[in-house]
């Protein structure tokens, strides 16, 4: 801790010392939150949410979403392995199940796992922000949005363009990515592949993960539109004791493809949006890798789904309304061949009672073949006290149902339960924002009360773990943020960006005697992030991101990572990173070790129409 308050301390002088001189400011308020009926500027929004941009993914000292994340306010990412080979993300002390992802709103769901959750077939490069909705989100997105939801957005370019990254490291770590944008006319476009691996930080823990990527729309007039998306990502891994510490021979390769295709027509006061998507995801899971004839799963998922989202403009404000059909399938050797259909229905309201007050509330209902009809209200309040202060509160009903491991997973460390009941939460928020001159700031606490939670259980060592519903679990915490960001400047040494950010959070599920759970006494307890961006001259960048975390029932660790980049911006660039500087030995995920201190650097090539 005394290290932690260290790093706080220094950061905040160095900090008060360089803001004083800075006045031009970045204003990110005018984004527009990616949500699939109403959207809202992110400055107008009454939740919390939080936004990393391109700036912050290109500066990060990461080379992977998930590595991304694990600096966002909030959000517990636990990975097994380096660079998020595998790795499952949970907010506000949900599980990773209780997570929803999205890739421009299309739904990443698995139906055999919760674990193939970022299994996201677009690199980094590809990705223009990333819209972290913390709490309930079942009424925006539908099922399954339990604890928050993860929507990833890329973009479409006018201009032609041509990127080229390469990086190497310790661990044998090497990767490249290629990514253009060859706009035709009214079509525009764009393409990227990577390629990363990794002969592994310890004993079998090697991998390789490739991607292809392509995107491309066009406006038919000024009503219609047309987009559509084609990726893929293969991901093998050496799992050294990834789902059990008694066999640390697993292996495990997954290959996901996700397609969509999208028609938005957009008059006056009425806006549509309808499109289809298709995700198809094998998984080969052996527990001995040189030897699948000793224990192998093969699944294979299949979903396709039908949306159409849209809002209409009223005396009354701005009316939303949305039905999804959503068909997923699953074929395997270990859960049998299973299917189920998923339908919704989504309404909600967005109305200024007054220049500074505006409620919006809404419904929705979800048919699930197992489990019937299931309905989830929500509702928030903002207001906007003066040009500064928003306060706001809001509540909300969450669902999710589970997976097909969950029901029926029959193997030597884990047995599925068929008689689970869904998970269901009533979920509370109240909070406040200020935001002036490039600072960003604010308060939330919320509750969460969780009806049937899904944990898994053991009475002993020996016996294997299994899912069980737990009556009544509570979730309350606090989080406090404080963010600054200016435009660069001519200064000599500039702090371009700083953040800090504290989070509490406790649960009060009173462990049985005799009975061992697997999660819910795993979740975050205490997380402290911050992080400076000073700029030196025009071309150097320097990023020190710290991270103080525990984990309710575990010891807790601190890690330093930083990054510094040369014209980043500029036609070629170069980069060097280090992760956990303090060497510090931590566990993210079951018993894995994580490594100690490790280095990677590499070069960016960027060319474009100008050049």
């Amino acid at each position: 801790m005394k290290k932690t308050l260290l790093c706080i301390t220094s950061f905040g002088l160095f900090f008060h010392l360089k803001a004083q001189t800075d006045t031009t400011t970045q204003n990110l308020e005018t984004v527009i939150i990616q949500e699939n009926r109403i959207q809202i500027p992110f400055s107008k929004q009454s939740r919390n949410i939080a936004l990393v941009d391109k700036q912050a993914i290109e500066t990060t000292p990461a080379r992977s979403l998930q590595e991304i994340l694990s600096f966002v306010p909030g959000v517990d990412v636990r990975q097994r392995g380096v660079t998020g080979i595998q790795a499952d993300i949970g907010i506000r002390g949900g599980s990773f199940a209780q997570t929803l992802m999205l890739l421009n709103g299309i739904k990443l769901s698995d139906p055999q796992t919760g674990h193939h959750m970022m299994n996201i077939p677009v690199p980094l490069v590809n990705i223009d922000r990333v819209e972290v909705l913390k709490g309930p989100g079942s009424r925006i997105f539908g099922q399954n949005a339990y604890a928050g939801a993860i929507n990833i957005i890329t973009s479409l370019n006018d201009e032609r363009y041509l990127r080229m990254q390469g990086y190497a490291g310790d661990f044998g770590m090497k990767g490249i990515n290629f990514s253009g944008s060859l706009p035709a006319g009214n079509y525009k476009q764009n393409l990227s592949i990577s390629y990363d691996d990794s002969n592994g930080y310890q004993y079998n823990t090697d991998y390789q993960v490739s991607n292809i990527f392509y995107e491309g729309g066009m406006d038919l007039n000024n009503r219609n539109a047309l987009r559509g998306m084609i990726a893929y990502t293969d991901r093998t891994f050496g799992a050294n004791s990834f789902y059990s510490s008694s066999f640390p021979d697993q292996w495990e390769s997954i290959q996901t493809t996700l397609a969509s295709l999208s028609h938005t027509l957009n008059l006056s006061n009425f806006y549509l949006n309808t499109r289809a998507y298709y995700r198809y995801n094998t998984d080969e899971y052996r527990l001995r890798r040189n030897e699948p004839e000793f224990y192998q799963n093969n699944h294979t998922s299949d979903v396709f789904a039908l949306e159409a989202n849209g809002n209409f403009q009223t005396t009354l404000g701005t009316t939303g309304f949305g039905i999804e059909t959503r068909k997923e399938k699953l074929e395997s050797n270990n859960l049998g061949d299973r299917e189920r259909t998923l339908s919704g229905i989504f309404l909600e309201q967005l109305i200024n009672l007054s220049s500074i007050v505006e409620l919006r509330a809404g419904l929705y209902s979800n048919y699930n073949t197992g489990y019937g009809w299931k309905h989830f209200p929500g509702a928030e309040i903002g207001f906007q006290a003066n040009q500064e202060i928003r306060l706001y509160t809001g509540y909300g009903v969450s669902y999710r149902i589970p997976t097909f491991t969950d029901l029926y997973y029959v193997g030597p460390t884990n047995i599925g339960n068929d008689q689970l009941a869904p998970e269901e939460a009533q979920n509370f928020e109240i909070g406040a924002k200020w935001a002036k001159s490039g600072f960003r700031a604010e308060l939330v606490y919320f509750l969460r009360n969780t009806d049937n939670l899904i944990e898994w259980t053991r009475p002993d060592e020996e016996t294997p773990w299994q899912p069980k519903n737990f009556n009544e679990v509570k979730f309350n915490g606090i989080e406090a943020s404080l963010f600054y960001r200016v435009n660069p400047s001519a200064t000599t040494v500039q702090v371009k960006e700083f953040h800090f950010s504290y989070n509490y959070i406790h649960a009060d599920l009173i462990q049985q005697p005799g009975v061992e759970t697997r999660y819910a006494l795993t979740a975050l307890k205490n997380q402290v992030i911050g992080g400076v961006l000073v700029g030196i001259g025009k071309k150097l960048e320097w990023n020190t991101k710290m991270r103080y975390i525990e984990r309710m029932n575990q010891n807790p660790y601190f890690l330093l990572d930083m990054r510094v980049d040369y014209n980043r911006i500029g036609k070629i660039g170069l980069f060097a990173e280090a992760s956990n500087l303090t060497n510090t030995e931590y566990i993210e995920a079951a018993t894995i070790q994580m490594p100690g201190r490790w280095f990677r650097a590499g070069f960016m090539l960027n060319l474009d129409s100008g050049n």
